[in-house]
């Protein structure tokens, strides 16, 4: 194998394809990159064996052929050549590879392409297109409440499913039991039949920074046990979890009817300033009551003391109390892009909903904590 590149790009799809590969490793080929040369170009591989990013360059190549080499070591050498620099590589014998870029050389060791695992793909069910911005917005708006709780596995993901009806729908649900977002779009054609799946977290991870800036359609290809995204260049394939996400819905509470308006801003920068105070031992509880007009915010730590603030609202009911976790608070209001937040109370201790009053798509709900 002998090519020759440009470092720019070398360097962009090296960025897509290496964040996929672990630092460790108990098999030495998943720490490699496969390169791949051919009429096409030069072809970047890496997986993990639960996903596989797959991206190809322009190249002009002298001689074709395949090899793998590390990863994050072949990243690092081509992130600090030169801007617009030319890179070439070339392999030298079964073992090494030869990185020449100006007066810059360099040798890695090289593993033997054909034990490279490849994330077979198989069949997919469904196959559909849409704007890359709506793809990327479900997820913005429900990533932060995946689950981290391991046991629990079937919530390390976000659900993604098709809602058919009068508005066909493709809607996005996470949740980690302490808060639950849902998210929807109008559905491209062909996606409202797809199954219900879960992306895990790490694959939404990467499909977050592949939609970063893209403009225009890409194409989702899904079956029931794999995801396939094709964004330009890039092929991203991903098991997906197996599992069934609970009944949502169930826990959407119809009936909260004390509705409390408030300046997001305003609210987010008091919750910030009085759960500087909140006991991380117990929780971060900020306990707020409301009253028609204004909204009070205390925070009490017996190690330390404690705190308050009163922030304006509408709200036209007696009297209400109840607390929640500071930073599942703050972070559902992050997702708020309008002016105002919109809260739904039922009762002290019931589920909470909140809305944004310029995204009718979107719903949050978080669980109140004792005070």
């Amino acid at each position: 194998m002998k090519v020759t590149l440009e470092r720019n790009h070398l360097l962009k799809s090296l960025s897509h394809v290496h964040r996929v590969v672990e630092r460790r490793n108990t098999y030495p080929i998943l720490a490699n990159v496969l390169l791949e040369a051919n009429d096409d170009g030069l072809q970047l591989r890496a997986t993990d064996l639960d996903i596989e990013v797959t991206e190809t360059v322009p190249a002009m190549v002298t001689t074709k052929g395949s090899t793998s080499v590390p990863a994050h070591t072949l990243f690092e050498i081509v992130r600090k050549l030169s801007d617009g620099a030319e890179v070439h590589l070339e392999i030298q014998g079964d073992d090494q590879m030869r990185i020449t870029s100006g007066r810059s050389r360099f040798f890695l060791a090289c593993l033997s392409p054909d034990g490279f695992p490849d994330l077979k793909s198989g069949e997919f069910s469904n196959s559909f297109n849409m704007p890359a911005s709506d793809l990327a917005g479900l997820i913005a708006r429900t990533q932060f409440a995946i689950s981290t709780e391991e046991t629990r596995y079937y919530l390390n993901g976000i659900y993604f499913h098709g809602i058919e009806g009068e508005a066909s729908l493709l809607r996005a649900v996470a949740t980690d039991g302490h808060r639950l977002a849902r998210a929807d779009v109008a559905a491209p054609e062909g996606a409202t039949s797809i199954p219900g799946i879960i992306v895990p977290r790490k694959t939404v991870n990467e499909m977050q920074k592949l939609l970063d800036g893209v403009e225009g359609d890409i194409q989702v290809e899904i079956s029931e046990t794999k995801i396939r995204l094709v964004v330009g260049p890039v092929v991203l394939l991903s098991k997906l979890i197996e599992g069934t996400f609970p009944d949502y819905e169930r826990v959407l509470p119809k009936n909260n009817d004390k509705e409390m308006v408030i300046d997001r801003a305003n609210f987010t920068a008091a919750v910030d300033r009085v759960s500087t105070i909140a006991s991380e031992r117990g929780g971060k509880v900020v306990k707020l009551v409301a009253n028609e007009g204004m909204l009070e915010l205390t925070v009490t730590n017996p190690d330390h003391g404690n705190a308050s603030e009163e922030v304006p609202i509408s709200f036209e009911h007696d009297q209400f109390e109840i607390g929640f976790n500071a930073k599942y608070l703050l972070d559902i209001l992050a997702q708020i892009g309008s002016e105002n937040a919109t809260f739904l109370f039922g009762d002290s201790g019931s589920p909470t909903l909140v809305s944004d009053e310029n995204d009718e798509a979107s719903v949050y709900l978080i669980m109140p904590m004792r005070v």
